[in-house]
């Protein structure tokens, strides 16, 4: 009862504190949750408020790199780590998803091998690999969208921070690491399906993946994610363990210098953050249909930090708005100049470093300063008029 109580004060406390931008770019996000099954299943294709199932699915496909960009800016916004590997722990999220939806096709493949996915029948195989043994179960795919890069993450972090390996160095180790990753899952000799990956997924659970309430269903999972993710990293961020991030974040020396175990603080939150990239993985490859070696170019990786410095790192809610709003245009922008959006990329980038260091949530917060500031300043005024007030109090010593 009493632990109930203060998990209600906890979440009461951190939703006061919450900014005015935060609380309502999480509105927009449960309004969203709650419109997009009813615009699709409820209202009549023929209605201009009708919301198509191409668009429920590109809207999942944002929730998924929301929740991607969130685990980003845990790690750089508030502790400081630039990692330029987290495009590859998303991708063993997604693999880990996408084994399990390769075998629950079944005998409906190409080749009506009830045991072996194609690929592997094509290639001559004739047995599945160790590591694939058990994939025909779901709470195996749930265990393995964390297991692997949270291994992944406490193998590498564990070797680096061990070793006081950090800023641009750590940054091209993760990197490195992606493009090997890469290049190893591109053989078809690895077992995971080659340059062309795992896809023509069928079903989720025995639920056909081609049903609208099948996409919804993904869609609003993706959307609680995200909102829970946030609610998770908010309590984090307002506990110790938050402040101690900041402090080493801000002056690690003076925090190892005090008697706390840095090598720990950034380890734990080093492989929290990369688990929960494999999150985002397992919910974007059900919803898109495929995942393939692509995922771990090192571009993605690039991607996934301008999402958030755009948006603005060390807010959280800054990295749902960059993760939407660099998708949405990449989304546009492939289609109508699909030649210039690399370099619409690199300018973006190159503009948010120079004149939006903040990224689109400071220059909102600033707006709502000035705006509050503003709005102090009048009601000071009338009062003053209304009383007879006409003394400048700024010459006041």
């Amino acid at each position: 009862m009493e632990t109930s109580i203060m998990n209600k004060s906890v979440l009461l406390s951190a939703i006061k504190r919450e900014p005015t931008i935060g609380k309502f770019i999480l509105t927009l996000l449960l309004g969203l949750i709650i419109w997009v099954p009813i615009g699709n299943l409820l209202i009549p294709q023929d209605s201009v408020m009708h919301l198509s199932t191409y668009s429920v699915t590109l809207l999942g496909k944002y929730l998924s790199y929301a929740l991607l960009a969130l685990s980003i800016d845990l790690c750089w916004g508030y502790l400081g780590i630039l990692s330029l590997g987290h495009g590859a722990f998303f991708a063993l999220g997604g693999y880990a998803m996408g084994m399990y939806l390769t075998r629950e096709i079944g005998d409906r493949g190409a080749y009506g091998n009830p045991l072996l996915p194609d690929f592997m029948v094509f290639l001559n195989w004739n047995e599945l690999p160790w590591f694939w043994h058990g994939s025909e179960h779901f709470a195996w795919a749930i265990l393995m969208m964390l297991f692997a890069p949270g291994l992944l993450a406490f193998i590498l972090g564990w070797l680096c921070f061990r070793s006081r390996v950090s800023g641009v160095y750590l940054s091209i180790i993760t990197q490195a690491m992606t493009y090997a990753l890469l290049l190893a899952f591109f053989r078809n000799e690895m077992g995971f399906g080659g340059n062309n990956g795992l896809t023509n997924f069928k079903d989720i659970l025995g639920f056909s993946l081609q049903a609208d309430t099948t996409r919804i269903a993904l869609f609003m999972l993706s959307g609680i994610a995200v909102l829970a993710t946030y609610a998770l990293l908010r309590s984090i961020l307002y506990s110790r363990l938050g402040k101690l991030m900041i402090a080493v974040r801000d002056a690690e020396m003076r925090t190892r210098f005090v008697g706390f175990r840095v090598e720990h603080i950034k380890l734990l939150i080093f492989v929290l953050s990369a688990m929960l990239a494999g999150i985002a993985g397992a919910l974007y490859v059900p919803q898109v249909g495929i995942i393939n070696p692509s995922e771990f170019a090192p571009l993605a990786s690039i991607e996934i930090i301008i999402w958030v410095a755009l948006g603005g790192r060390a807010t959280l809610y800054g990295a749902i708005i960059g993760a939407f709003a660099v998708n949405y245009a990449k989304t546009v922008l492939t289609a109508a100049f699909p030649d210039a959006w690399l370099f619409f990329l690199g300018a973006l980038f190159v503009l948010v470093t120079i004149f939006l260091k903040e990224g689109i949530a400071g220059l909102l917060g600033d707006r709502l300063r000035n705006t509050g500031a503003n709005r102090q300043s009048a009601v000071r005024e009338e009062y003053n008029t209304a009383t007879g007030n006409t003394e400048n109090t700024e010459t006041k010593v």
